[in-house]
Formats: structure tokens, C-alpha cells, sequence
């Protein structure tokens, strides 16, 4: 099978990220977690590319200064992803109604504490509050439960 290759972007703002709480479509597996925006490449898209059509299309958002902050690697099954990460603190625009969920803005120490998401998600986003140096992050899931995850080559605890 074919891996799916993504793009994810915290945005930024006054000590907050900007959290997608996905809610509003069908058949979901991310269902009623929060996480940032992205989606995945069209045809011939680089990751710069796909992250700021993506947050455009999400958020209304146009991004002016992003940073790509590691490689996130997802396995679970036959199912194999490869997304980009990114934060951004630069932008221009309003945000608009997003048909995957609600938008809001929300400190980061909750983001990353107390909202619900997947279990690696919440790995990924220590690392980029403790402003780790760009990293390669491998998590696999067996019945939607983290098993194990493996940052720079080091298997880390789950």
C-alpha cells in the first residue's frame, strides 16, 4: 500500500496555537480530537506548498513566515502516513468557518495537557513547545492506541 503524505501546521498567536476540533465531517477518524490544520498533497505539490494551500483552504489564513519542524512518520496496519510538521507565526487574513470542525485559539500548555488527541500528537507538540531541533518522529498505533514511537532513530517511552 501506498504511503499518504500530509502537511499539519500549529499556528501561533500570543502564547496560543490555533486548534482545529474536528467535528463536522462524516466518517472521521480523528473524530472529536483537536489538532492544527493541514491535509494531505495534490498531484505535484511540494510540503511548502501543500501546508499553505492547506491552511488557506482551512482557516482563511495566508501564511507569511512558517518552519517545517520535523518528519512524522504514522504506521498502523497497512496503513503508512509521512506528514510534514509546521508551525507559523506570521499570517495576514480573518479566519473563516471551517467545514471539518471549529477553530480556535488555544493556549499552548492546554493544547498540549488537556485536550483530547492522539496519544503521538501530544508527544509532537512537547517537542515543538521545548523548541527541539528538527526531528524525524515514528509512531505506531495498533487499535488506535500508540504502541510505540521512536524519535531520532531512539525508541522513546509511550
Amino acid at each position: 500500500m501506498e504511503a499518504e503524505l500530509t502537511t499539519l501546521c500549529y499556528i501561533e498567536k500570543d502564547g496560543k496555537y490555533l486548534m482545529l476540533h474536528r467535528t463536522k465531517k462524516q466518517n472521521d477518524p480523528s473524530q472529536d480530537f483537536w489538532m492544527g490544520v493541514g491535509g494531505h498533497f495534490e498531484h505535484g505539490e511540494s510540503p511548502d506548498e501543500c501546508v499553505v494551500r492547506e491552511v488557506k483552504e482551512e482557516t482563511g489564513l495566508a501564511l507569511t513566515d512558517y518552519h517545517l519542524r520535523g518528519i512524522v512518520s504514522f504506521s498502523e496496519g497497512d496503513w503508512y502516513e509521512y506528514m510534514f510538521l509546521y508551525s507559523a507565526d506570521g499570517f495576514t487574513g480573518e479566519i473563516i468557518e471551517c467545514n471539518e470542525g471549529d477553530l480556535l485559539w488555544v493556549e499552548k500548555n492546554r493544547a498540549v495537557n488537556e485536550l483530547t488527541s492522539w496519544e503521538g500528537d501530544k508527544i509532537f507538540l512537547r517537542l515543538m513547545q521545548e523548541e527541539h531541533p528538527f526531528f524525524s518522529l515514528k509512531l505506531h498505533y495498533e487499535n488506535r492506541k500508540l504502541k510505540y514511537a521512536v524519535l531520532d532513530g531512539k525508541e522513546i517511552p509511550v
